[in-house]
Parts: C-alpha cells; structure tokens; sequence
C-alpha cells in the first residue's frame, strides 16, 4: 500500500466518528494495539525532543525501507504515534521525505490538540523526517 493509500484509509475509518470523544477513544485504542517497544530502545537517544510526554522512536533500515517502532507513556500521544508509523513505516527515505502527510488535518486532528501536544506531533514528524533523510544518505 502507498503512504496516500493508508492516509485515505485512515480518513475513512475516522470519518465514521462526529464526536471528538469518540475520535479520541479510537485513537487510545489504536494506541493501546500497538506493539510494546522493546525495552532496550527506550533511551535517552531514541526520546523525541518536543513532546511533552515521553515517546520514544525507533528508526532501521530494513531492506531499503525504513522500519519504524515507538511508544508514549501518554494515552492519546500513544495513538498518534501510532497513526504515524501506521503510515510512514516499511516506505524507503524517498516515499518518506516526499510524504505529504494530510491525513493530520483531514481528520481534524491539528485543531484538536492542545498546543503542548501539537508541537509533539510537529516534533514526531520532523524525528521520523530525520531518520529518512540520514537513511537517504546511506543509501546514495
């Protein structure tokens, strides 16, 4: 699947939802789906400068496509985080860099966060961003 493909269904899965409670329950479900990370990743390294909460992610190259994991210990952090890699994850640096990342605003998201947790979601993006331009270099 393309990285407009899962943003499309993401959008479809969230437009089923009129009140933001229930978005933001689907996003602690999503959250809550998500694989633990492993306990050796979360290090001061792998933190996101930014965030409010604690989120650690994880970035490998596997194959030429970057694979992401991560984790928040906060709820609704959790389940953005785990849209994002829903999204961006096994796509190489390229499809990455290039990603315009519209599902965000589509879904409502950016106008109903609070200000703390969207300059997060900024510093998640701009993290994940990171890791495909120095795993772009790698590969030239």
């Amino acid at each position: 699947m393309t990285i407009n493909e899962i943003q499309d269904e993401i959008i479809e899965e969230f437009s089923g939802f009129d009140d933001w409670m229930d978005k933001y329950q689907l996003l602690i479900d999503l959250g809550n789906e998500q694989e633990p990370l492993d306990e050796k990743y979360k290090t001061e390294q792998n933190l996101i400068d930014g965030c409010q909460s604690r989120v650690w992610l994880q970035a490998d190259l596997v194959d030429g496509s970057i694979h992401f994991s991560a984790e928040s210990d906060a709820l609704i952090v959790k389940g953005i985080v785990a849209l994002l890699i829903r999204v961006l994850s096994d796509h190489t640096p390229q499809e990455i860099l290039d990603a315009d990342l519209y599902f965000i605003e589509q879904i409502g998201l950016k106008e109903h966060l609070s200000p703390t947790r969207s300059n997060g979601l900024l510093a998640m993006v701009k993290q994940i961003k990171m890791y495909a331009l120095a795993f772009n270099e790698t590969l030239k």
